[in-house]
């Protein structure tokens, strides 16, 4: 899973796979979910993302360490 948060747009996005997105489709105002071709989720997007989140840390919890 990778986190990035692009500070010039103020753009949150997660992305959960690496595989290629087919289609995108906001949700809900503001929050994007993308998909790949078979219907499973590849990402989500947060635009605006600082209205809705203090980006200034990020808190990680409960990440399995590799073995």
């Amino acid at each position: 899973m990778k986190v990035n948060y692009d500070r010039d747009v103020n753009i949150l996005r997660v992305l959960f796979s690496d595989r290629p997105i087919a289609e995108s489709d906001e949700v809900s105002p503001g929050l994007i979910v993308d998909y790949a071709d078979d219907g499973s989720i590849v990402g989500v997007e947060v635009l605006n993302a600082s209205a809705i989140a203090d980006l200034s840390r990020f808190l990680v919890e409960h990440v399995p360490l590799a073995a």
